[in-house]
C-alpha cells in the first residue's frame, strides 16, 4: 500500500514538473510587457533553470532554437517509466 502511494506522488510531481517547464517555455515566448506575467515567468525560472542548465550545457542551440527543455522533458518521463 505505501510503495504505490509513495509511486503516485512522485508521478504526480513530476507530471507537475513537467507541467511548469512547458508553462514556462511558453512564457518565454512573450515580451517583457506585462509586469505579472514577467514575474510568474522569473518564478517559474528559477525553479526551472537549474534543471534545464544541465541539458544547455550538452546540447546547444540549433538555429536559435533550444532543445533542453524537450529533453529535460523526455528523460523525466523516461525516469517515470523506469521507476514504476
Amino acid at each position: 500500500m505505501i510503495p504505490k502511494l509513495v509511486s503516485m506522488i512522485v508521478l504526480g510531481i513530476i507530471d507537475v514538473y513537467v507541467l511548469v517547464i512547458v508553462v514556462y517555455c511558453i512564457l518565454t515566448w512573450f515580451p517583457d510587457g506585462n509586469e505579472k506575467l514577467v514575474q510568474v515567468r522569473d518564478v517559474l525560472g528559477k525553479m526551472c533553470e537549474p534543471y534545464l542548465k544541465l541539458f544547455r550545457k550538452i546540447i546547444p542551440a540549433v538555429g536559435g532554437f533550444d532543445f533542453s527543455p524537450i529533453v529535460a522533458i523526455l528523460v523525466l518521463q523516461l525516469i517515470a517509466r523506469l521507476l514504476f
